[in-house]
């Protein structure tokens, strides 16, 4: 499946083979993305990455999630997906992160608003959250631009490496902002 944005921009399906060039990524930015993404320090090797992937690629059909690769002419330069998703509440959480060379192109932005609607309309869920690390303005404003509703702050929601606890903004939107 591919959900394409613009002439640039497309968002894919995550697949099997996806894991080498997404794991090549987060080691060689270790330092960038392990600032925000936990999940960073636990991604040792390969194996790591491909186990993710594997997770992701066989789920069972009520545990599916959607992640996407998304690609700039071609190239990863990031992942988008949804998460936690509830289907009988018709709820999800969006989860980002982009490579360092691509920030402030509004790659990001773009890649939240397609997979919204795609939440919205496709799969005709009612509510989307995004959370963001209190700090990293970065990532707040994506939701901040996209008409997001800050609800508030919950508070050390998430432990970063090492084993610092983080307080969480919490934004939604809901299919009737739209």
């Amino acid at each position: 499946m591919i959900l394409e944005i613009d002439d640039q921009l497309q968002l894919k399906k995550l697949e099997k083979t996806d894991a080498e060039v997404i794991f090549r990524t987060i080691d060689n930015q270790r330092e960038y993305l392990g600032k925000w993404l936990p999940f960073v320090a636990l991604t040792k090797k390969l194996a790591d990455t491909q186990a993710f992937v594997d997770t992701v690629v066989k789920a069972s059909e009520e545990k599916s999630e959607y992640v996407f690769t998304i690609l700039k002419n071609s190239e990863f330069v990031g992942l988008i997906g949804l998460n936690g998703t509830d289907k009988s509440n018709q709820k999800t959480e969006i989860g980002y992160w982009l490579s360092e060379a691509y920030q402030k192109q509004g790659i990001m932005t773009k890649s939240v608003a397609k997979i919204c609607e795609f939440a919205f309309q496709e799969l005709q869920l009612n509510r989307i959250q995004i959370k963001c690390a209190v700090g990293n303005h970065s990532s707040s404003k994506i939701p901040q631009r996209l008409g997001f509703t800050l609800e508030g702050i919950q508070r050390q929601g998430e432990r970063l490496t090492g084993n610092v606890f983080t307080d969480l903004q919490i934004y939604s939107k809901l299919k009737s902002d739209d």
